[in-house]
């Protein structure tokens, strides 16, 4: 991780330029500006979320800052996201990545990509209800990355993805490593999340992992419940 992007994005002055209009909850573009220099960034405000029938009102950030601590601790796959006060309140921030005009997020997230098999394991921990394509991001340097985490986390089973081509398929001496190294972070606290969601989800979260670890095998969608988000772009 760049430490001094993540001292920019918790302490610089942010400055909104637009709003993204496709995204469901108010997700506003914006610089974040300090005498290190200048970053932009996503600034999803807590005031700006829409409340849902099945996660607590004002909690999205938090999950959107707690798939990024898991990330960073073992994944790699989240973009440096912060919950700090802004224009308007206390919100997510997270850093904003580029992306190729000729990037098409339908194809590559179709594809069987090695490092999309790494986001698709990673939705399966975070427990994600709404991965799209649109929600797929490769970076000018090749480098995968997934946004819009603020629907996981919840205690019960809701995984929805575009990345089912992975179903079935048995996990590797690498993931069961990544899953084992994840799961006993959160065991002896080296991983906190206590401060941003829930001691049963935390609970959930770790049940996730050691089930993931007993079958060996990433899982099939569920038939009780829609295995695609909607629209899935």
């Amino acid at each position: 991780m760049n430490t001094k992007y993540l001292d920019l994005i918790e302490t610089g002055t942010i400055e909104i330029e637009g709003r993204l209009v496709d995204a469901s909850n108010a997700t506003l573009y914006g610089r974040i500006f300090s005498s290190e220099g200048s970053l932009s960034v996503v600034y999803k405000p807590i005031a700006g979320e829409r409340p849902l029938w099945d996660f607590p009102d004002g909690n999205l950030a938090s999950r959107e800052v707690a798939a990024y601590r898991i990330s960073e601790s073992r994944f790699d796959l989240v973009p440096i996201t912060v919950l700090r006060d802004g224009p308007f309140g206390v919100g997510a921030v997270q850093l904003w990545v580029d992306t190729p005009v000729d990037f098409d997020p339908v194809s590559f997230g179709a594809s069987l990509n090695p490092d999309l098999r790494k986001l698709a394991l990673f939705d399966v921990v975070i427990n994600n209800t709404d991965r799209k394509f649109g929600h797929i991001l490769l970076n000018e340097n090749g480098e995968l990355f997934g946004c819009d985490h603020g629907v996981s986390l919840h205690k019960e089973w809701k995984l929805r993805t575009v990345l089912w081509q992975f179903s079935g398929s048995e996990l590797t001496p690498d993931e069961i490593r990544l899953l084992e190294s994840t799961e006993r972070a959160i065991s002896n606290g080296t991983l906190r999340l206590d401060d941003l969601i829930q001691s049963f989800e935390i609970d959930a979260l770790s049940d996730r992992l050691n089930q993931l670890l007993i079958n060996k095998t990433f899982p099939q969608p569920d038939q009780e419940w829609p295995a695609v988000p909607w629209p899935p772009v």
